[in-house]
């Protein structure tokens, strides 16, 4: 059933054709597509997990909202098809459940700490720490490795690789720092991150208006522009922490 689903004049469509349907106003239809998509929602969320998912996890509601969230926002100009598009949006929101919970449990934890006085409680609080400690470090590298995985998907609509990125940022500090400035343009003028989003190109002409360099500079550095422009835009958290000192 995957990417065909049925309607009620019985005319099999696309799955791109019935999320238009959608969004046009046709909220039963929605209904259905979403409960279609459920074993795919839940393999999606176990990925990011590394378990399996149950309908009753928490987790497992934070995907069903994403992929709703996915149908409302899909755009075939986005050159995506909507799986694609939604397991994007899906593991993004889940990684962002899971950085919220850990930070929640940390604080659960010190609250705890503060009514342990005792030599044996202290140090089992000590033990409980440390492991807690060890478990958010593994679990905020799986999601860096996730983050850089959807990073990478996003760079491949465009053309472009991670190792790309990697082997083309510019080598001087001054240089990069212009770079970030250059997508910093971009991601907050409304226009210019469309273009970027529909094109999958910069709209370098329209840059030259707004940014203090040449085209040649823009032209030279358009694969690394993109890139931060992509991390800013996507909210990606993680990689955002590599640049926000530049940035600021």
């Amino acid at each position: 059933m995957l990417g065909l689903i049925f309607i009620k004049n019985k005319r099999r469509n696309t799955l791109e054709e019935t999320v238009a349907l959608i969004q046009q106003g046709d909220r039963s239809l929605q209904n259905e597509l979403i409960d279609s998509y459920k074993p795919f929602i839940a393999k999606t969320v176990s990925s990011v997990c590394k378990r399996y998912i149950h309908e009753t996890d928490d987790e497992f509601s934070i995907g069903m909202i994403a992929f709703n969230e996915s149908i409302e926002k899909f755009s075939p100009e986005k050159g995506k098809s909507l799986l694609s598009f939604a397991e994007v949006i899906i593991k993004r929101r889940v990684i962002d459940f899971i950085r919220k919970h850990a930070k929640d449990n940390n604080l659960r934890l010190d609250i705890v700490s503060e009514f342990q006085n005792d030599d044996s409680a202290s140090g089992m609080s000590i033990e409980n720490e440390l492991s807690i400690e060890h478990h958010n470090k593994v679990n905020e590298e799986q999601l860096r490795r996730e983050e850089i995985i959807l990073f990478s998907k996003e760079l491949q609509c465009f053309g472009l690789t991670f190792q790309e990125i990697i082997e083309q940022s510019p080598k001087h500090a001054d240089a990069r720092k212009n770079a970030m400035s250059i997508a910093k343009i971009i991601v907050e003028n409304e226009e210019l991150s469309s273009y970027l989003a529909e094109k999958k190109r910069l709209p370098i002409k329209e840059l030259e208006k707004y940014a203090n360099v040449s085209r040649k500079t823009i032209e030279r550095n358009r694969k690394y522009i993109i890139a931060i422009a992509i991390i800013l835009l996507e909210e990606f958290h993680y990689l955002q922490d590599y640049i926000k000192g530049v940035l600021e």
